[in-house]
């Protein structure tokens, strides 16, 4: 069984593949857009004029699959309780992603050393979705 993370951009699918793909490396392995749907969507379940938007994506960040859509296309992309997880290689890296997630977003923790990891932080990007950036601390027998 596997749980993948199915993101709701309302109506600003595009935008954020976009910017995942630049930012993160984000690689878009699937894209139906709702004009392309075998079945018209029912009245009211979208707003006028969203047959461009994206009706369904799947993308990879390093080796997660993700889904995501246009859902309602009303504006209005709510992101509550959870995070996104991500976990560069090194500090420099956590430092550089942050950077890119940041701009247009709003740093929630800034990024800094903790008592689990040499880089922690915490941001909202510029669509709201949150992401902790952590490159956790060694912490085997042999590592101390």
């Amino acid at each position: 069984m596997q749980v993948q993370p199915y993101l709701f951009f309302d109506g600003r699918c595009e935008e954020a593949l976009t910017f995942y793909r630049t930012a993160l490396g984000a690689e878009v392995t699937a894209l139906m857009r709702f004009k392309d749907s075998p079945e018209p969507p029912s009245p009211g379940s979208c707003a006028p004029g969203s047959e461009e938007k994206i009706m369904h994506a799947n993308f990879r960040i390093g080796q997660t699959e993700l889904m995501a859509s246009d859902g309602r296309a009303m504006g209005q992309p709510a992101f509550q309780g959870f995070s996104l997880s991500l976990s560069p290689p090194s500090d420099a890296e956590a430092q550089r992603l942050f950077s890119l997630l940041s701009e247009g977003g709003q740093v929630q923790m800034p990024l800094s050393t903790t008592f689990f990891a040499s880089s922690f932080g915490m941001v909202a990007d510029r669509f709201g979705l949150p992401w902790m950036i952590v490159v956790p601390l060694a912490c085997g027998p042999s590592d101390r």
